[in-house]
């Protein structure tokens, strides 16, 4: 008898200690951002201009030392 009554004080107790936790909430956030494109140009676009400027520097000095 006293066995039985120990056993459902202690499953009465662990009962109410678990049923009485908090639950947290979760909360999803979506945030959109726009992305600006750089002009739909690949990088061997983009590495050619930045070479042809530099090669037109380069010639537009040596027409100026000839000058």
């Amino acid at each position: 008898m006293k066995k039985a009554i120990l056993t459902l004080s202690l499953l009465a107790l662990t009962v109410s200690f678990t049923s009485c936790t908090e639950k947290k909430e979760e909360k999803t956030v979506i945030k959109e951002v726009e992305k600006e494109a750089p002009e739909n140009e690949g990088a061997l676009e983009r590495a050619a201009k930045k070479v042809d400027d530099k090669v037109n520097k380069e010639i537009d000095e040596k027409i100026d030392e000839i000058d």
